[in-house]
């Protein structure tokens, strides 16, 4: 966020503190939620200077709105929970009756760590949450809550097309967000073929090298929660005891010395 941008088309340049940042060969972005816009202007320009980035910024955009990443995963025939969104007030109450299920989970479209997401368990309740974030201008989704799932999700870390590492991340009892901010315990955990299929088609169809695949276990098959453009290393590292820090650092040699 303090790097300032020089946009020609003859001497682009990216300086830091006033001092010109050079003869840099590649750059590892990892980009907060509150930095989306302006880290993918970073990245476009570092990108614009010939530099390999193991995110790009057109991944970063795609990956990071999580209504437009479920619509382009729902595209390519991947499975998602069932989702309903709309931008008009007075829809709330139809599209909580389309849902066709309660209880339902309500999230901010730009929420992080396990912030803005709450579990409605009725139609009342889920009309008054919306109602509220609407009146405050928050952008929010209305999504089925898969009871199966028990509180987990699954972290599918990929490096390069590679699963690097997986875990389980349990929820507390009594609390149905599996976020490890939220005191939720990780293990590891064996995939099935089909797990591993969808988790690496999500982030090709998305374009990242780099990325954690987060999804459930439910009825009709693994679902996609999200695909994290920057995820964290500490907590699967921890629970997989694998040096994954260690692998994207030989994906970027591997593609540097190919160029």
């Amino acid at each position: 966020m303090q790097c300032d941008l020089q946009i020609d088309s003859k001497t682009p340049k990216i300086k830091y503190q006033d001092q010109e940042i050079k003869n840099v060969d590649a750059i590892i972005p990892r980009i907060g939620t509150s930095a989306t816009s302006y880290g993918a202007a970073v990245i476009r320009q570092f990108e614009s200077l010939g530099c390999f980035s193991t995110l790009s910024s057109e991944a970063l955009l795609k990956a990071r709105d999580k209504l437009s990443c479920l619509q382009i995963l729902a595209t390519h025939k991947i499975g998602v929970p069932k989702t309903l969104v709309s931008n008009n007030y007075f829809s709330i109450a139809n599209i909580v009756d389309d849902l066709g299920s309660l209880p339902a989970i309500i999230k901010l479209i730009n929420g992080t760590h396990g912030l803005g997401v709450i579990l409605a368990e009725s139609k009342s309740n889920a009309e008054s949450i919306m109602e509220a974030f609407y009146k405050t201008k928050q952008k929010v989704m209305l999504q089925e809550f898969i009871k199966e799932a028990n509180g987990a999700d699954i972290r599918v870390f990929i490096v390069d097309g590679e699963i690097i590492g997986s875990m389980k991340r349990q929820a507390q009892p009594g609390e149905f967000r599996s976020n490890l901010h939220r005191g939720a315990t990780a293990s590891v955990i064996q995939l099935t073929e089909e797990e591993k299929d969808i988790a690496i088609k999500s982030t090709e169809i998305l374009g990242l090298s780099v990325a954690g695949v987060d999804m459930l276990r439910s009825k009709r098959g693994p679902l996609i929660l999200e695909v994290n453009a920057s995820p964290g290393l500490e907590g699967i590292e921890y629970a997989t005891g694998k040096d994954i820090a260690g692998k994207i650092i030989q994906f970027i040699e591997r593609k540097y010395h190919q160029k």
